[in-house]
């Protein structure tokens, strides 16, 4: 036990590399003012800053894109609070660990009154039991609980867990907040790159947190990289400029994965594009799901139900033309293939918009699930049952069945269904105004018109 404490990090002092490793470790904040962005949870006044000023929290869960300050916060709280920090990786971790650190967490609350922030990485990596073990300690206050997560919490972490904790909601930082960090950097002699005899344009370092996609550590990784590979001249001085810039960041990282929220995010605003009618957003959210390696099939399945839900009758052509690409797709393969994708994405942009028979099925569906089941017609059902009824001498008008093509313009007013219900209404956009002149005609003969 005295070994225990005799190793014990002071309160306050949660572990950093502030003197070695990589430069985004040696810079990581030290204090609620030097996190970049975040201004919504940050800001003087607002909700984690108060929490965090006053010690008034109990267990924390932060979710965000990678390298937007998820694990730099929970070191930041801890040494703000003065508190022990000790932390758990989701991918690593079992449960042995948690209660183990539990365990040392309770010896230093009862012995020394000292708080323990156990934090939790990638906390949707535990599953039903791991978490479930955390419970009872934030209950009893044991563990001050922070978890991180680049998913939606609300998905992926257990409702008890959820219920228990406080959710804070990171976003990519602002390219403008990205540049002081960098700056910092350049400058800083103690942890960052102060002591050495630097030159930058101010092209280069907009270039690389432009590219950084709202990824501090990437744009403080790209920065080192380039100032570290780059000779000084004659002079001594390292200049780094566009060029160099470009070169240590060559492709863009985009925030994305394949099954979270930036995955379902940039398909929603892809599809609202499209019903929008704006071809220039919907062409932009198409590239950036195909840069970021999205499945070309699963766009492709969302322009084929778009041209459906979307376009519908307005433009009964835009299903043809969303089929079309994909199987387009599906012959060519890529990088071909996303010409097709383009192609449809701009037809259905620009097409003429109508939803109605989406939502007549919606309004038949419901009558269907929450209404009284409708008998089908005598009239309209099999050969079969209307000769069983003549037979039986129960035959009148009522049940004769008026095949259609038998009269002029194939039409004769006839009922389809009990009650007369109404779902689908036409609207007059594209070529859904000629069906609407043709189906109030009809209505018209049937007297409901």
């Amino acid at each position: 036990m005295a070994d225990l404490f005799f190793n014990a990090p002071e309160p306050g002092n949660a572990p950093d590399s502030a003197t070695d490793g990589p430069l985004a470790a040696r810079m990581r904040p030290q204090s609620v003012n030097e996190i970049a962005g975040q201004h919504h949870i940050l800001a003087e006044g607002k909700l984690l800053r108060r929490a965090i000023e006053s010690d008034r929290f109990t267990s924390l869960i932060f979710y965000g894109p990678p390298g937007t300050g998820k694990t730099t916060l929970a070191h930041v709280i801890a040494r703000t609070t003065g508190s022990r920090f000790e932390a758990l990786n989701g991918v690593e971790s079992n449960v042995a660990e948690i209660r183990a650190k539990i365990d040392q967490a309770r010896t230093f609350r009862d012995l020394r009154g000292q708080t323990t922030i156990l934090f939790i990485d990638e906390i949707h990596r535990f599953n039903k039991a791991q978490q479930d073990v955390l419970l009872p300690h934030i209950e009893r206050g044991t563990v001050r609980f922070i978890g991180a997560t680049t998913h939606n919490p609300y998905f992926y972490v257990n409702s008890p867990l959820v219920s228990r904790s406080q959710i804070f909601q990171l976003e990519a930082v602002a390219t403008n907040d990205l540049i002081p960090v960098l700056e910092r950097a350049l400058t800083d002699p103690q942890r960052g790159l102060g002591h050495l005899s630097l030159r930058c344009e101010a092209g280069a370092l907009r270039h690389l947190a432009e590219m950084s996609d709202g990824d501090v550590r990437k744009a403080l990784t790209a920065l080192e990289l380039a100032v570290l590979t780059t000779p000084p001249d004659d002079d001594g001085v390292i200049h780094l400029d566009l060029a160099v810039a470009e070169e240590s960041i060559q492709r863009k990282a985009i925030a994305y994965d394949a099954d979270g929220d930036a995955h379902y995010d940039t398909a929603s605003a892809f599809i609202k594009s499209i019903r929008g009618s704006d071809p220039d957003a919907a062409l932009y959210w198409l590239a950036k799901m195909l840069h970021a390696g999205e499945d070309p099939r699963f766009i492709a399945r969302r322009l084929v139900i778009s041209a459906s839900e979307d376009i519908g009758l307005a433009d009964s052509n835009a299903l043809r033309v969303a089929v079309a690409a994909q199987q387009a797709f599906e012959f060519v393969g890529l990088p071909e293939g996303r010409i097709p994708l383009a192609h449809a994405t701009v037809y259905l942009a620009t097409a003429p918009k109508s939803n109605s028979a989406y939502a007549a099925l919606g309004a038949a569906i419901q009558d269907v699930e929450k209404g009284r089941t409708l008998a089908v017609p005598e009239h309209l059902r099999t050969q079969t049952r209307k000769k069983l009824a003549s037979a039986s001498g129960t035959e009148d008008e009522k049940l004769q069945y008026h095949y259609a093509h038998d009269y002029e313009g194939g039409y004769v007013p006839q009922a389809y269904l009990p009650e007369g219900r109404r779902y689908y209404s036409p609207t007059e956009n594209g070529l859904e105004k000629r069906i609407k002149e043709r189906l109030d005609y009809w209505r018209s003969q049937m007297g409901t018109g």
